[in-house]
């Protein structure tokens, strides 16, 4: 995209308008903004000069209203010319540690839904995260417990503490010993291999193992047949956790019962968030889209804000969707602070 150039004039009242809307919802006025932030011209000064900015779709004049709106165009300039980037608030920093720490987490999943509700908390936008993706995670271990004479368990444990189970139906019940030597079979030719890895070559690393026992054989078959199967949740698991939606439905942009209504839609659409935040995973830094830039109707008043953190070799996706009315500096530094100390978490 590119962006219009601006006098440092047209920047400062630029960045008062945009102030002043997040600050207040309303359009802001001439005469408003020259009181509230001092800068040195005239109301009819800064009247034209909010002119110019709508002339270059900076600034929208909402139905007879003297007062100007911020556009997407708006927003984008202020995030990529005119924001302070990387300078979080002590007093945040010190909130985010300590929501981290008072809470007891038994692994990664615990800490990424942690981190979607304490950036609900501090941002009062919708806090949202997605864990590491699982495909190209390393299996460290795999485990056969029978729950019954028809079912198996498979128990996969994967790098960084992530467990994964699935059940598989069988004839028969089969003996401890026989899952036993079927697992150290089984260990000794995928662990140490990524998901996806696994997959692709299943039958080429199974198909010529032999068992005496004809519960093991069986075992052995489902592998090799319906083994790709066995792994799709790691392909296809992208969970989504959300944050409180009660300070975002609090905002002026959801005080009618349609946009509320619309906001819980979008919440129930866990695959199309998964989707939008899944694209987001190549970027370094904290990523920024506003509005129309998402591509998504049902996105399109919206501003989604996304950092990614680390887990051993993998990555995941943390951040908040908002209103694109929002505090973006304190957002985008609240967002990637905590996106950082995720990564200093995680195992």
């Amino acid at each position: 995209m590119t962006l219009p150039t601006l006098t440092e004039r047209e920047q400062a009242v630029l960045s008062a308008v945009i102030d002043s809307f997040v600050r207040t919802a309303a359009p802001a006025g001439s005469r408003r903004i020259g009181k509230d932030y001092g800068l040195g011209v005239s109301a009819a000064t800064i009247r034209n000069t909010m002119a110019d900015l709508e002339g270059k779709g900076l600034l929208t004049h909402p139905y007879t209203s003297a007062g100007r709106l911020p556009t997407d165009l708006a927003y984008r300039y202020y995030v990529n010319a005119l924001m302070q980037w990387g300078r979080i608030r002590r007093r945040d920093r010190a909130k985010i540690e300590r929501e981290f720490r008072d809470v007891e987490v038994g692994g990664v999943e615990d800490l990424v839904s942690k981190a979607a509700r304490v950036l609900s908390l501090l941002t009062g936008e919708l806090g949202l995260a997605v864990g590491p993706t699982l495909a190209k995670a390393t299996l460290e271990r795999l485990e056969l417990v029978s729950v019954s004479s028809e079912k198996v368990l498979l128990v996969f444990t994967i790098e960084s503490g992530v467990v994964r189970t699935v059940y598989v139906d069988v004839t028969t019940r089969v003996p401890r010993e026989t899952l036993h030597a079927v697992s150290q079979a089984l260990n000794e030719r995928l662990a140490g291999s990524t998901i996806s890895e696994i997959q692709a070559t299943l039958r080429e690393r199974l198909g010529d193992l032999r068992f005496d026992s004809e519960g093991a054989d069986q075992l052995m078959n489902i592998f090799v047949h319906s083994g790709p199967d066995i792994f799709d949740w790691a392909r296809r698991e992208r969970d989504v956790h959300l944050g409180s939606t009660a300070a975002l439905a609090e905002q002026p942009e959801f005080t009618t019962s349609e946009r509320l209504r619309q906001l819980i839609l979008l919440t129930e659409r866990r695959e199309l968030l998964a989707t939008v935040l899944g694209d987001r995973g190549g970027s370094d830094g904290p990523h920024v889209t506003i509005g129309t830039e998402h591509g998504q109707p049902e996105l399109e008043d919206l501003t989604i804000v996304t950092a990614n953190y680390s887990v051993g070799s993998l990555q995941g996706t943390v951040g908040v969707i908002g209103p694109t009315r929002m505090p973006y500096e304190k957002v985008v530094s609240i967002v990637d602070w905590t996106s950082s100390l995720l990564t200093r978490l995680t195992p």
